[in-house]
């Protein structure tokens, strides 16, 4: 393993997005020859991982069409980050220059549009690390090497957004390269911490740079609701980049939510009614002569994006000024028992609530097709420029 990754290493300064001979050369070496040398130790690897060899991945990649500046191979569980733009794992890059060579607890920092691949905003990145670095911490310290930063030195941007990414890393300078039974035992640590990490992952509510689990919901349902083909990784409930709330627990948020609301209102001195189930809005307030209606929101998130409904939107407007909206974030869902349970949250209250077009993110659109029930028979004629009238299209959900 040393020697391969020190061909790698010195291959690094001939990098070109042409596919030469030397490219190709470190193609195969990072596609086939060092995943091959990690598959020979795919039970140590499983074992370290928590894992069946069965959910053990083991890859590398160096650029579809275009040679990419940063290669890398990296160990991962399947179920928990099926492509390396989801989830975490533990990865080997190699810098632009070839001096280094980083083994890096590291994460999904790109999205893939369809057409190509767009940088995860590295605010986001650092987030989730931040998120991640304490609850390692037992086994960060019991080794003294270990790095926040690393410098891969990358020209593009696709290099460079690894940079944010990152957890932890151990370097390695292509000068003094470890022998292979140290590389692999600095492996099996970083797998170790990897770990723990996902069982972190399993039962954490929300991780901070992700989506709020409410906005996710959202698209993936405006998503289906538009018949849209999604891969199996979009559809799992965790993808790396924000996860799903079962029915329980994002009951368990609302009536937490709800609960907060009330009593905060009721300490302001209003009579607060709960009409959630057959209005258009939770809280029904009213004190001597003044009436008020307000939206609760609750989430796991920090609260900068919430879901409303056209019907939100347009009553809300209509109630204006003599309205509200309440957001309850930062709330602890705890998960580890039978039946989800809440506590904690911060209670942001802004009334009366204006709510802006510009605030407003459209998800999906309802759209009033020319396609409609069988009518009497129309003589046929070629359409023209003329005949081609816009449905119209009304947006059904949005953000705020």
């Amino acid at each position: 393993m040393k020697d391969l990754l020190g061909k790698v290493c010195d291959l690094q300064p001939r990098w070109t997005s042409k596919n030469d001979e030397y490219m190709q050369a470190r193609g195969v070496i990072i596609r086939q020859e060092l995943p091959d040398v990690l598959r020979g130790h795919a039970s140590a690897l499983a074992h370290a991982l928590g894992t069946t060899p069965g959910n053990l991945g083991i890859e590398g990649r160096d650029g579809t069409g275009l040679k990419t500046e940063i290669p890398w191979f990296r160990v991962f569980g399947q179920e928990e980050s099926p492509s390396a733009t989801l989830g975490w794992y533990v990865v080997y890059l190699f810098s632009a220059s070839g001096k280094h060579v980083y083994l890096t607890l590291n994460q999904g920092t790109t999205i893939w549009t369809g057409s190509d691949f767009k940088a995860r905003r590295p605010e986001d990145l650092r987030a989730r690390a931040s998120w991640a670095l304490p609850l390692l911490a037992d086994g960060i310290s019991t080794r003294q090497d270990l790095l926040t930063a690393i410098q891969l030195d990358a020209r593009t941007a696709l290099g460079r957004g690894y940079g944010p990414g990152n957890v932890v890393a151990i370097a390695y300078d292509r000068d003094d390269l470890p022998e292979s039974d140290v590389l692999l035992a600095d492996l099996l640590f970083m797998t170790g911490l990897l770990e723990a990490l996902y069982r972190h992952e399993r039962l954490a509510p929300y991780i901070p740079g992700d989506p709020a689990p409410e906005v996710l919901e959202a698209e993936q349902s405006a998503a289906t609701t538009a018949g849209r083909r999604t891969s199996a990784s979009a559809r799992r409930v965790r993808s790396g980049q924000g996860f799903l709330l079962t029915a329980a627990e994002r009951k368990a948020i609302e009536l937490h939510s709800v609960r907060m609301a009330k009593e905060y209102f009721e300490s302001q001195g209003w009579s607060v009614k709960d009409v959630g189930s057959k209005e258009s809005f939770d809280l029904l307030l009213s004190r001597g002569e003044e009436r008020c209606r307000a939206e609760v929101k609750g989430t796991t998130s920090t609260g900068t994006d919430v879901i409303l409904t056209r019907a939100e939107v347009e009553k809300q407007r209509d109630y204006y000024p003599d309205n509200a909206l309440v957001v309850v974030h930062s709330i602890r869902l705890d998960r580890t028992e039978v039946a989800p349970t809440t506590s904690g949250g911060v209670l942001h209250c802004t009334s009366p609530w204006a709510v802006a077009e510009e605030d407003l993110t459209v998800i999906s659109y309802a759209y009033r097709t020319p396609v409609g029930p069988p009518s009497s028979p129309a003589p046929v004629a070629s359409p023209t420029v003329a005949d081609q009238r816009r449905p119209a299209e009304t947006a059904v959900a949005f953000t705020y």
